[in-house]
């Protein structure tokens, strides 16, 4: 089992900043991508941006160049710096991991933070 523990949400005016973390925890396993994805109240789940450990990093076309995904592998931590926020940036945010463990790979989900742009 892994888990994912999200923290950095808040309140933040528009144009302001925050920075999401997530980290991963567990035993035996190895993590393939980190992301995160977002959900505002009455829409669907979308993808926001997401980093496989070799490969490009992907991000939504709505964040391109506000937001920023790093990871630190050493503390199996992702992180989003979020920058320029707007109002329709509002939403509970997810992190995401996809795992191997053994042979097999896993989704998981962290319990989301939520993230409220408003003056």
């Amino acid at each position: 089992q892994v888990q994912l523990v999200e923290s950095g949400g808040g309140l933040v005016q528009p144009g302001g900043s925050l920075r999401l973390a997530c980290a991963a925890s567990g035993s035996d396993f190895s993590i393939n991508i980190m992301g995160w994805y977002r959900q505002a109240p009455g829409k669907q789940r979308e993808l926001v941006a997401r980093e496989p450990s070799s490969g490009s990093t992907n991000y939504a076309d709505s964040v391109k160049g506000r937001f920023t995904i790093s990871r630190d592998n050493d503390k199996n931590t992702v992180y989003l710096q979020m920058n320029s926020l707007k109002p329709e940036d509002t939403a509970r945010y997810y992190c995401y991991a996809n795992v191997l463990i053994g042979t097999q790979s896993y989704n998981y989900w962290g319990q989301g933070t939520q993230v409220t742009v408003s003056s």
